[in-house]
């Protein structure tokens, strides 16, 4: 098994894929790693969230995933 880390709105069109499996264990540099970089960039901004297994994580660059889990990238919403 692997990390599944899902790509929401924005960053799937970034990524070109909604969902991709990384190696685990995944941290903060770990997964900027496997980004491209206009994709890495985007998730830097300070408006991206992080949620493991559903649960969003308050300080993004302290993130770690095992095995299994899932990590979603949350850009933000617009629209009313």
């Amino acid at each position: 098994m692997a990390v599944k880390v899902v790509f929401l709105g924005k960053l799937a069109d970034l990524a070109g894929e909604s969902e991709r499996g990384m190696a685990f264990p995944l941290d903060w540099s770990g997964l900027l790693n496997e980004l491209d970089a206009e994709l890495a960039e985007a998730v830097l901004s300070d408006k991206v969230r992080i949620a493991v297994n559903g649960e969003v994580i308050a300080n993004k660059i302290q993130f770690h995933a095992g095995d299994g889990d899932e990590v979603a990238l949350l850009p933000p919403v617009s629209g009313g």
